[in-house]
């Protein structure tokens, strides 16, 4: 018997389709179903703060699974977790260095009154200093494990002189920078502990106390990393009010505390309080620098908010500022310019201008390759070319698009060797575009490249392995190859329920893909239906129950119950779906 041929293609299609999404947008980004939003080649601080610290590149080595299901990106928690605090502070902050126990006994820690001379707090801070110094060296040479033991050995000093009742501006600004240091080796156990004494230090600590508002505004960042957003915006509220007692209400100096709020207020739904706040900061910077550098990243910030907004003539404004601040500065060629030209080509990708965007896009390419500020394996360009590639094939430009994937794949393997994880994606990317246009042998071969190259480098039962053996699955379908296709779905299927539990994404994923092989071997229709029931609630509880991906699924259902003659329960579904079907006809497609 054949497959049911309008039903069954379909369901492969969709595996293919959501592939796609991921495929070519192998570099993480927060939403796998759009495009990835590029960093700013230079981010320059809105106002000065602080001690610089610099970003840890997160470069992708293996597959990123819960990625590819439109969850968050597998970004490391400490690579960015300190990136908004840069620049200067009129004060020195930020601190680092050994605690040396003989310094801190000549610092007279318990002594309040001693700790009060000027002296002897430029000394703490200057150990502090030391202290974020070293630790940021042990994390640049690999050694998390000796950054731990110096960061526990100097929470446990300053645990014990709190205990002992010292809980002064001292005990806090060394408890703020061992968070802080913790936050950058990702040890989030032991910041939350840590956060949790700083918090009832600075609670009873006087406004006026020299430091506070920058302990405060790294409290504020702090919790925003922990996704403890009530606790972050009052943070940043109460550094904002002292400075703005300090400095006024107009100073450059509000820009980090509001900046650090505008961020917050996007990650918990307020997008129209934080497009305000965004505002408010670019109005302040205009009457105070002009337009200058400095509003690049508010501009930014703004741009990207609103793009996810759907406001997209409001972000096409905001970013071609961006691009014309560049431009004066820096002229036509500098690699920020290219850059900048990215962030307008995702917007007008969202306008529909898409032969628009390309321009945009293939401009930047050539100003970046030109300029010395990038090279050709930088993790950008490598991004860049991905989302090119895809716009080419959204256009029906499949070949320009494959050559760049191409392209991606020969300067991997020039800088990484033939055999490197790093591959694997832009392998399969390659793959899923040889499959789009049905040269599935092609697709095969790469396909099978990937998967040797991950089986020499993850566990047999290591859920990055599935990906590029799920995407195998479904080409050997499409050469009709259905037994061998079959074993590595159910493969798939054995690991991911492993890895991720019997109802999550990958799973479900899995199952679907299931359901169309054994389709067309003939496989009883009543285990298709369980199959897809399982399916069906997967996609309920993460998409909805009126989402598209699950009157997909309910079409599939009411199919086989069809064939199998289940009345009762199909007539329910079928009237579920039919009011499905008019909601997602009237909707706008976008």
């Amino acid at each position: 018997m054949h497959m049911h041929t309008e039903i069954i293609p379909h369901y492969l299609q969709a595996v293919i389709r959501r592939s796609n999404n991921y495929l070519m947008n192998p570099v993480c980004s927060k939403t796998q179903l759009g495009h990835v939003r590029l960093q700013t080649l230079s981010v320059c601080s809105c106002i000065p703060m602080i001690v610089p610290f610099s970003k840890r590149s997160c470069r992708l080595y293996l597959v990123p699974f819960d990625a590819f299901y439109g969850q968050c990106g597998l970004r490391s928690f400490g690579a960015d977790s300190l990136s908004g605090v840069r620049g200067r502070h009129p004060r020195k902050h930020v601190i680092s260095g050994v605690l040396d126990p003989e310094v801190l006994q000549r610092s007279d820690i318990v002594s309040e009154t001693h700790m009060k001379s000027s002296g002897s707090l430029n000394d703490l801070e200057e150990q502090l200093q030391e202290l974020f110094n070293e630790v940021k060296t042990l994390i640049k040479l690999g050694k998390n494990d000796d950054a731990v033991d110096l960061l526990l050995a100097n929470y446990e000093a300053v645990k014990e002189q709190v205990d002992s009742g010292a809980q002064g501006i001292e005990e806090a600004a060394a408890l703020d920078v061992i968070a802080l240091g913790f936050m950058a080796v990702g040890d989030l156990r032991t910041v939350g502990s840590t956060m949790d004494m700083l918090h009832k230090i600075v609670n009873v600590i006087n406004d006026e106390e020299q430091l506070i508002d920058s302990i405060l505004m790294h409290m504020g960042n702090i919790y925003a990393k922990l996704e403890k957003f009530e606790l972050s915006i009052n943070f940043y509220q109460r550094s904002l009010q002292i400075m703005e007692r300090k400095y006024g209400t107009k100073s450059s100096l509000l820009c980090t505390p509001l900046m650090g709020i505008a961020k917050v207020l996007g990650s918990i739904g307020k997008a129209s309080e934080a497009i305000e706040t965004y505002h408010h900061v670019i109005k302040i910077l205009e009457l105070s620098r002009g337009e200058g550098e400095e509003l690049i990243v508010p501009l930014s910030a703004l741009g990207n908010l609103l793009q996810k907004e759907g406001k997209a003539s409001d972000a096409e404004y905001t970013f071609n500022r961006v691009l014309n601040i560049y431009i004066r500065l820096y002229g036509e060629k500098d690699g920020r310019v290219g850059v900048a030209m990215c962030s307008l080509a995702q917007v007008k990708c969202a306008t529909g201008d898409i032969n628009e965007a390309i321009d945009l896009y293939k401009n930047a390419m050539e100003i970046l390759r030109n300029s010395t500020q990038m090279g050709l394996d930088d993790q950008v360009m490598e991004k860049m070319r991905i989302e090119l590639a895809e716009l080419l094939h959204v256009a029906g430009r499949g070949a320009e698009g494959r050559a760049l994937l191409e392209e991606c794949l020969s300067i991997s393997e020039k800088s990484k060797g033939k055999h490197h994880p790093s591959l694997v994606p832009h392998l399969v990317n390659l793959a899923t575009s040889y499959s789009g246009s049905k040269i599935f042998g092609e697709a095969e071969r790469l396909l099978r490249i990937s998967l040797q190259i991950m089986m020499k480098n993850v566990p047999p039962d290591d859920p990055a392995i599935t990906f590029p053996m799920l995407h195998l699955a479904v080409t050997l379908y499409n050469l009709h190859r259905d037994e061998e296709a079959e074993s590595l779905a159910a493969d798939v299927l054995r690991i991911r329920e492993e890895a991720f539990g019997k109802e999550s994404l990958p799973v479900g994923e899995t199952l679907d893909c299931l359901v169309s092989i054994r389709s067309r071997m003939d496989k009883a229709d009543g285990e298709l239906v369980e199959l897809l029931k399982r399916v069906l609630k997967i996609q309920e509880k993460a998409f909805g129950p009126e989402s598209e991906e699950v009157m997909e699924t309910m079409k599939k259902i009411v199919h086989y119950m069809d064939k199998l003659g289940i009345k009762d329960e199909k007539y329910p579904l079928q009237r579920r779906l039919s009011i499905l079907r008019n909601k997602h006809k009237h909707m706008v497609k976008y």
